[in-house]
């Protein structure tokens, strides 16, 4: 541009530069908040003062708080599992070579289906085993019977018919045993084994292929039953003191729902979160095990439910570990916002469950970022 001097026109130049955003704001937050507001130092740290005309600047808008409606939480966050007693998992009784496999990850199968169909060697050492313990066990037998005439004829003494009962006793046990290990083995003859599913349910592991050969417990299958199907639930130690062992819960998302079997005792020292335990005893199919879930508790009977309150999710903030919002109130002769803090219980939707908060409160719901620079002090030196 030109600009006039003593000596006459000169060219001269000049550049703006360009602000960052967060400065922008910074800016902006100390031109609204400056003019006639009232002294820091005259107000608690928690207070913010403000005109109608700088919240409207801002963009800040209020609301009441809703009721709860007696829902104690929700929204909580939880993950589907499996009921311990409702898993099995098919080992390899002896080591061998696997001949063939009956069925496959996600199929349904019954109690005493066929599942897998595997050669061992060491099965004919067991049908060895126990063809010779039944002999043993027979000829025992054969003595004892002849001990025993003897003995009533008198021709014997009463200790050799003790000993003749003692031996017959062992090797009618140990011909037992050698039965049982053949049928724990599920031996179908010869070196073959038959392995069949201890209960009815769905596959949910496979560990081994045709062809494969595994060593003895070497697990084969992973199978259970679905239905029932249990819920482990992340919750804030306010609502684990709220519920109890039946009460109700909900998955809104999967159209299923049961009551809480378990309550943890202790606190997880990250979050001070409970794990609690629920069953999914109503829409079962609905849910898959390891999936992430949402769900709602409700109160058992007679408990109170005026101590929470509903709100935006967006009026929430967290700082220092807790969870605040800004409430309108007044600080003597000044108008403003104060910051609080209130417990969140759980979620439903895009409301939050609180309590802490009186129910005739007016709660930020928009402007809430700009507040909260002010409030810990961006732009102040």
């Amino acid at each position: 541009c030109l600009k006039k001097s003593t000596s006459g026109w000169r060219h001269t130049s000049f550049f703006t530069p360009i602000m960052p955003a967060g400065l922008r704001l910074t800016v902006l937050l100390a031109a609204l908040l400056s003019p006639g507001m009232p002294s820091a130092a005259t107000q608690p740290p928690d207070f913010i003062p403000m005109t109608a005309a700088q919240s409207a600047a801002l963009g800040i808008a209020t609301r009441p708080p809703g009721a709860g409606n007696g829902a104690a939480a929700a929204g909580l966050p939880a993950t589907v599992s499996i009921p311990n007693a409702q898993q099995r998992v098919i080992a390899a009784p002896l080591a061998g070579i696997i001949e063939r496999l009956e069925t496959a990850t996600g199929l349904d199968v019954t109690k005493g289906q066929v599942l897998v169909r595997m050669s061992s060697p060491q099965a004919l050492e067991l049908q060895r085993d126990r063809i010779q313990a039944d002999a043993q066990a027979t000829l025992a037998r054969q003595s004892l019977l002849r001990d025993e005439q003897l003995f009533r004829e008198g021709l014997i003494a009463e200790s050799r018919l003790q000993a003749s009962r003692s031996t017959a006793t062992q090797a009618t046990a140990q011909a037992a045993e050698r039965r049982q290990e053949l049928a724990l083995a599920q031996h179908s003859g010869g070196h073959s084994l038959s392995l069949t599913a201890p209960i009815s349910g769905s596959v949910l592991e496979q560990h081994v292929s045709v062809g494969q050969r595994v060593e003895q417990a070497a697990p084969l299958y992973h199978i259970a039953r679905l239905d029932p199907l249990a819920v482990e639930i992340q919750a804030p130690l306010a609502v684990a003191t709220q519920v109890r062992v039946g009460t109700r819960l909900r998955v809104p998302a999967a159209d299923a729902g049961g009551e809480l079997v378990a309550i943890g005792r202790a606190a997880t020292p990250g979050n001070q979160s409970v794990l609690l335990r629920g069953l999914i005893t109503r829409g079962a199919r609905n849910l898959r095990p390891g999936q992430a879930i949402v769900v709602d508790l409700d109160l058992p009977a007679g408990e109170p439910t005026d101590k929470s309150l509903r709100i935006p999710a967006t009026a929430l903030f967290r700082h220092q570990d807790r969870q605040w919002v800004f409430v309108a109130g007044k600080e003597g002769g000044a108008t403003g916002y104060r910051a609080t803090p209130v417990i969140a219980t759980g979620r439903s939707g895009d409301e939050a469950i609180v309590s802490g908060l009186p129910g005739n409160a007016l709660i930020v719901t928009q402007g809430v970022a700009a507040l909260k620079g002010n409030w810990l002090g961006i732009g102040k030196e």
